[in-house]
Parts: C-alpha cells; sequence; structure tokens
C-alpha cells in the first residue's frame, strides 16, 4: 500500500475456506544480509503482545498469533476451521525511534484495494492480450518507488540465470536502458503522470558531467553501488556468490546516451515539455556523443570482458543524434543540427560499412565479428531501418538460425569463441528478446508468427502473471531474478505492435504488409530526417 510514513508493512491473511487446516509459522529474523542477528523482546499482553527486534539501525515488529521462542527463531502452529482467519504482519522501522503502533489491517486492506482498483481503472488498450497488458503496467508501478518515481530492473539479487553457477546479479537498481520502453508503455495506456515522475527521474539522476553518465542508479538516484560478495548468505539452490551492488556501473556502455535521448524524445512527442535545464542537458549528451561514438565499450549485455565496438551500440548512438536532431528540426529548439546531421550520415556509413556482413546478409553483434545478437532487433524499433527492409529481413534470419532454441531467442552465442566474458556456458533464453523477435515480426507483416510467438511467451507467465529474466525451456521454470521489468515492458511494446498490425490487417482486409512496419516510437510517427528517409532503410 502506497505510504508516507516511511514505514515497510508486510501483511500476510490465512482464512481456511472449508475444512481444517494446521498452519506452521517460523519466523527467523536477520538484518544486513544476514550478518546481524537482532535483539527480540516481547512488549504487551494478549491480543496486544507483539515481538520487536532491534539491531543497529533497522527495527522489526510483528503482531499476530503468539509465537515461542527457539533456537534463534521463533516459532507457532495453530489449527483454522472453515470461515476462520488470521492476520500476521511485519513493520519496518526505524530502530532509533519508537516501535509503530499497529496499522488496521482491514482499513488497510480496503484502502490498498481501492488504490490499485483507481490506478487500473485509468488503462487503456485495445487488441489481444488485455490482460497480460495490464499485469504488465501493475507490475511496473509495483516496481516504482513511490516518492522518487524511479523503477527497479526487478526485486530481486542473484537469483540465477544458471542454477547452481555463477551468473548471479542485483537487479535491485534502475538501469537507463529501460527508460525509452518505460516511457512508451505508460504514455501508450494513459499514465500521463507515471511516465511524468520517470522523466524527471532521469534527469536529476543524469545531471551533471555527462562524462561521468552511468548505465543504472539508485531509486534515487544514488551513484555509489560498488558490487561485493556476501559470505553471509549461501545462495539460491546452491548459486554463488550471492552479489550486492553491480560491478556493471563503472562500465562505458555506448548505448545509454541513445536510450535516454530515444526517451526524452517520446516524452516530447508526448506533449511534455522542455524546461530550462532539460534540453541544455540533452545537449550536453550530444556533445558527449560527439566525442565518443567510436570508442569500444561493454555493450548492452554488460560483458565482462573486453571492450569491443558493438553494432547496437553505434546504432543507438546514432539514435541519440536522430532524436537531438528532431529536436531542433522538428519542435524548434536550438542546437548545432548541421553537425549532428553530419555526424549522423557518419555513423551509419561507419555502421554499414563494418557492422554488416555481406555474406550471411545480416548485421553483427561487433565490427569484425559474424555472430549475431538479438540486440539488432532494436534497429527497428529506433528507426534506423525499415522493419521490413532487406538488410533487417536477413538478420532476422540470422538470428532465427543461430539463437533460437525450443522456439525463444537467446541473447548471443557463447561459444564458437565468442567469448564475451570470463563466465562458463549455461545461459538460458532472454524473455525479452523474444518478445523484441514478436514485436519484428508484427512490424514486418509476419503478422501469423507474431501470434505465434507471444502465445507461446504469454503462456509462461506464473500464476499470478509474472515473468523473469529468463526461461529454461528444459526443465520448464522461470530463471534469474524477477520480476523483470525489462520482460515485461517488451511485452507491453510486443502486443501493442501486434494489436496494430492486426488492426492495419482488418482495415485493408488482406495480410499486414511492410506499411505496418513504418518506423515510429510510441503511438505518434517519428519524422525522418536523415539519410534513413531517402534511402527507405
Amino acid at each position: 500500500m502506497p505510504r508516507g510514513d516511511h514505514l515497510s508493512n508486510i501483511v500476510r491473511r490465512i482464512r481456511c475456506v472449508r475444512g481444517e487446516v494446521e498452519v506452521v509459522e517460523e519466523l527467523r529474523m536477520r538484518f544486513g544480509y544476514a550478518t546481524a542477528l537482532p535483539w527480540v523482546r516481547r512488549v504487551g499482553r494478549g491480543a496486544d503482545e507483539s515481538l520487536v527486534a532491534i539491531a543497529g539501525p533497522d527495527g522489526l515488529v510483528r503482531r499476530g498469533p503468539t509465537l515461542q521462542a527457539g533456537e534463534r527463531h521463533h516459532a507457532a502452529t495453530y489449527a483454522l476451521t472453515e470461515g476462520q482467519a488470521i492476520d500476521v504482519s511485519l513493520t519496518w522501522f526505524r530502530s532509533h525511534q519508537r516501535p509503530p503502533h499497529a496499522i488496521d489491517i482491514e482499513a488497510a486492506h480496503q484502502e490498498t484495494i481501492a488504490w490499485w482498483r483507481d490506478w487500473a481503472s485509468r488503462y487503456s488498450h485495445e487488441g489481444p492480450y488485455y490482460d497480460h497488458v495490464m499485469r504488465s503496467l501493475l507490475v511496473l508501478r509495483a516496481l516504482t518507488d513511490e516518492e522518487t518515481g524511479g523503477i527497479v530492473a526487478a526485486a530481486t539479487t542473484s537469483l540465477p540465470e544458471q542454477f547452481g553457477g555463477q551468473r548471479n546479479w542485483d537487479y535491485r537498481y534502475v538501469w537507463l536502458r529501460d527508460a525509452a520502453l518505460t516511457l512508451s508503455a505508460f504514455l501508450n495506456h494513459s499514465y500521463i503522470s507515471e511516465a511524468q515522475n520517470w522523466r524527471n527521474w532521469l534527469l536529476r539522476a543524469i545531471a551533471g558531467d555527462p562524462v561521468d553518465i552511468q548505465t543504472m542508479y539508485g531509486l534515487g538516484g544514488e551513484r555509489y553501488l560498488p558490487e561485493r560478495e556476501l559470505a553471509s548468505l549461501p545462495g539460491y539452490q546452491g548459486a554463488s556468490p550471492v552479489r550486492v551492488g553491480n560491478a556493471a556501473v563503472d562500465q562505458f556502455q555506448g548505448d545509454v546516451i541513445g536510450e535516454v535521448m530515444v526517451a526524452l524524445h517520446e516524452a516530447r512527442e508526448a506533449g511534455v515539455t522542455e524546461d530550462a535545464f532539460s534540453w541544455p542537458l540533452q545537449q550536453a549528451l550530444m556533445g558527449f556523443v560527439e566525442e565518443h561514438w567510436d570508442q569500444a565499450d561493454r555493450g548492452i549485455w554488460e560483458i565482462r570482458g573486453e571492450p569491443r565496438a558493438f553494432t547496437h551500440s553505434r546504432v543507438m548512438m546514432w539514435a541519440a543524434l536522430d532524436r537531438g536532431i528532431c529536436a531542433v528540426r522538428d519542435h524548434g529548439l536550438d542546437g548545432p543540427v548541421e553537425r549532428w546531421e553530419a555526424l549522423r550520415e557518419r555513423i551509419r556509413d561507419d555502421i554499414e560499412s563494418q557492422g554488416f556482413n555481406q555474406s550471411r546478409n545480416s548485421y553483427v553483434q561487433s565490427y569484425g565479428s559474424t555472430a549475431v545478437d538479438a540486440s539488432l532487433l532494436h534497429l527497428s524499433q529506433v528507426g534506423y531501418c525499415r522493419p521490413d527492409d532487406p538488410r533487417m529481413l536477413g538478420t532476422v534470419a540470422a538470428l532465427e538460425h543461430d539463437l533460437l532454441r525450443d522456439g525463444l531467442l537467446m541473447r548471443y552465442r557463447i561459444d564458437d569463441g565468442n567469448d564475451l566474458d570470463d563466465f562458463p556456458p549455461g545461459e538460458h533464453p532472454f524473455l525479452a528478446c523474444s518478445f523484441w523477435l514478436a514485436e519484428q515480426y508484427a512490424r514486418s507483416g509476419r503478422l501469423d508468427d507474431a501470434r505465434t510467438l507471444m502465445d507461446r511467451l504469454v503462456g509462461l507467465t506464473n500464476d499470478v502473471g509474472l515473468l523473469s529474466e529468463e526461461y529454461d525451456t528444459v526443465a520448464a521454470r522461470h530463471v534469474g531474478n524477477t520480476p523483470q521489468a525489462l520482460t515485461h515492458l517488451a511485452m507491453v511494446q510486443a502486443a501493442d505492435w501486434i494489436a496494430r498490425a492486426s488492426e492495419s490487417d482488418s482495415l485493408r482486409g488482406r495480410p499486414a504488409g511492410p506499411a505496418v512496419g513504418e518506423p515510429r516510437l510510441g503511438r505518434r510517427p517519428v519524422r525522418r530526417t536523415g539519410p534513413a528517409a531517402q534511402d527507405g532503410r
């Protein structure tokens, strides 16, 4: 429940629907990632009894049926008969303050239901996958910090991408890379205030010298997120180490500026006005692009090997310039537009000469490579080329040949010498990439393929409609941190494009054709001002 009192409440209501049920409750309270065992005392009597736990800056109050003390834990067993219910609550508070009073659980329950129903009532979506899009938007809102507007990539840390392995990362931070999809998802579905809050968070987080821009930030815009390993926690099903923080925060990832500029362009197209701060900041980012566009980087997948000239990163640099040019040409803002246009054309020439493999008729993961990468699906998404361009279609064919596993798409291959990091193989299909492929199908006229893949993907949601980062097709289970914002964002965008393609198909009375794939962001078409407008790419 959204609150302004800086308290965090978790309430569990256990109700016996029929017959009898025995409930076993065991409570083990630890702070500081299990490095601090709290001092626990019993407060009050009878119905007012509670457990209060204190350690360092943290305090917890537990209220509910009486628990008995055990060996560093508390436990109880109680029976419920049909119609009976019990409530158990945990409330966090700052330990230097007095323990808070008990909340009115029934009132809080009703208030929470009313709040979420009101939020959901503003939802707009026409077309297939209505319920799945609604659930994904609810997930994004639940991952949003109520005060700052930041949206974490996932709610968990160190849930493994490889069971028993080392690919365990902390995703409880805000990635700039999600900005464009987040703004598009909220704006396209009538959540204007959420989009505005996210834009404001973005501007605050990246304020300062563009050379200091990071790939991720804390919920409040915090910059210091060092990665460390926790020996105090065993890891999920033997996957270790458990990590807090993320070393990718210190990487140079060239695509990030493009994602930021695309996101702010999206807001501009939706009518969000620039202020005295936002456009000068974007001009500074454009200056950064001019200085660093040809610098090798770690790419969208945050590789821990040597930097490379990733094609996707260069395309996003192109997109950054493209959106800056649109800001000047279409929205009357000021800037050295002729210089930006010349550099945009230079970057395109660089990509076409070094990032495209003629023999495969495909764009490649990095310059000098023949491997493909699912991030290449972004080329049509950001308007670099049309979805039905022969080079884009060739890239899709290469992706299907190299990266499809059991009908779902991998990010990239890590065998055949494509060693992007020092970790052993063991990845599973990346769900966001599969949604990107469904979107590409819809954009390029393969509507039946888009629907088939989309139906497969939404069928992977769990019992409450959530999706994680990856999916193990052999064990039929979710893999990686969850719920994953990028996965749900990609679902929303794919569903929106399938809806548009379906509508166009219906209006024409014939199979959806290439016109459906006209490059656009959100609901409004992007006006092409560079070579892509001239040569059809």
